[in-house]
């Protein structure tokens, strides 16, 4: 069934928060303390659900998209999180690197900008990098420095790392069967517990998945090509001008952006233009303002195609979000 909003779950005593919405934007506020903001890139429906459970210095998770999205942000000062890609029809751009079920994604105290695939699963852990590196100190174990402050797709031992999937593999079956389970402070303590080891094991294995010196300049390049469209105000860039100010042919950027975003430049620019409208039109509420007049300002001249664009990527009308935000408020 189609949700419309977050619909959240909580038990106060397990610290378990479930949560469900049909909206991309809602999705995102779902997510807690995590300061991250979501793009929908791909065309279509969304639905998205996110798990989280909360143990003593711990926090579990396990997040669901439908489309393909671009996540960017912070998941929280001074975070360590790791992310195990579990489902997707395609693979993950983290930072010119992709990742597939065989790779671990690690953000250890660092900006959060990664493009998940369509039909996306990423369960993972968050903890503080403080812990860490107090666990580190007293079990006398050296950590990665190579990935610290960034996010990265790594390569781990392969043991640990399947024992951490099995880990979160049975808390999602007994959150799914017995959620009661985890209201006992020392079965959650166990948990944790056992996480931590498992973290702590694969640390010292871990090292960079190397993109390879191309690839590096592909993300290059289309870091600069993003910088240009998100800093050009209210003006929208032609694709002939982000290719001139890179220094790159169509064909080029087109190749720079399917290795390192999985879509094409004009694709995304358009898909973060509309999710602007979209936002704008749901801030409007009582005022004034028209579709014609939001759209016009992100860019959107061709009215009759922006609304077959708009109803292709959000699968309704711009005036149906417009005519829903004037009820809301």
């Amino acid at each position: 069934m189609a949700l419309s909003a977050n619909l959240p779950i909580q038990d106060s005593a397990a610290n378990l928060f479930q949560a469900s919405s049909s909206d991309v934007d809602e999705h995102c506020a779902g997510l807690g303390r995590w300061r991250l903001s979501y793009d929908q890139i791909s065309a279509g429906a969304f639905q998205g659900s996110f798990t989280q459970l909360s143990l003593p210095r711990v926090e579990v998770f396990r997040e669901i998209t439908s489309q393909q999205v671009r996540q960017y942000g912070q998941l929280g000062a001074g975070s360590f999180g790791i992310g195990l890609p579990w489902h997707g029809d395609g693979e993950v751009n983290c930072n010119g690197a992709s990742a597939t079920g065989a790779n671990v994604i690690a953000c250890i105290d660092a900006e959060v900008d990664m493009c998940t695939p369509k039909a996306f699963e990423l369960r993972g852990v968050v903890t503080s990098a403080a812990l860490i590196e107090e666990l580190a100190s007293r079990l006398d174990i050296e950590l990665p420095r190579a990935v610290w402050h960034q996010m990265r797709v790594i390569e781990m031992a392969e043991a640990p790392v399947a024992r951490l999937r099995a880990h979160l593999a049975a808390i999602q079956e007994t959150i799914t069967t017995a959620p009661e389970r985890f209201g006992n402070p020392a079965a959650r303590q166990a948990l944790e517990d056992a996480l931590l080891v498992e973290i702590m094991d694969m640390l010292p294995t871990a090292r960079p998945s190397d993109p390879g010196r191309s690839a590096t300049a592909r993300k290059r390049t289309v870091d600069r090509a993003r910088e240009l469209m998100h800093s050009s105000g209210d003006r929208a860039l032609s694709l002939l001008e982000v290719c001139k100010a890179v220094g790159a042919s169509p064909r080029k950027l087109g190749y720079c952006f399917q290795e390192v975003l999985g879509t094409s430049p004009m694709h995304y620019w358009r898909a973060m233009r509309l999710n602007c409208v979209r936002r704008d039109l749901k801030r409007a509420g009582a005022g004034e303002t028209s579709v014609y007049d939001v759209a016009v300002q992100h860019g959107f001249w061709h009215f009759s195609q922006f609304s077959l664009d708009y109803k292709r990527h959000f699968s309704e009308l711009p005036s149906e979000t417009l005519r829903r935000a004037r009820l809301a408020a």
